[in-house]
């Protein structure tokens, strides 16, 4: 799987690099919802989960860690050694954008579902946000 190009296809997805040109950031209205790196000669993405879920993907997948220099209850770092199916990745990451989208401010959030679509930006999010 082409990583940045799913993280960019996000609506508004918005790429930076904040922290020096080793860590790849992906924002949707200025809020992280993806990190990229590499970290011991591996590609990793920071992703925002249910915390709930982080638990139990940490002990499903060897491949899902505590989100690395996040915080650890709401994130997950992900291993992008192929070890991951890619179906669960693309998963993880469109959970990580709508759990970021529904935490937006009101107004905000109302403009990306009118512009996008509610589908659109909520696909693959549990419980339905």
């Amino acid at each position: 799987m082409d990583l940045q190009g799913y993280l960019s296809s996000k609506p508004e997805a918005e790429e930076a690099y904040p922290f020096g040109p080793q860590a790849q950031v992906f924002r949707v209205q200025g809020k992280l919802f993806a990190l990229v790196f590499q970290r011991a000669g591996c590609e990793c993405i920071n992703l925002k989960c249910d915390p709930q879920e982080a638990v139990g993907l940490r002990d499903l997948f060897a491949a899902v860690s505590p989100g690395y220099h996040m915080n650890k209850r709401h994130w997950n770092t992900v291993r992008n050694d192929g070890s991951l199916p890619e179906g669960e990745l693309q998963r993880l990451i469109d959970q990580s954008y709508a759990l970021v989208v529904k935490g937006l401010a009101r107004a905000v959030r109302q403009g990306l579902e009118a512009r996008h679509g509610h589908d659109v930006l909520y696909r693959g999010a549990a419980g339905g946000i």
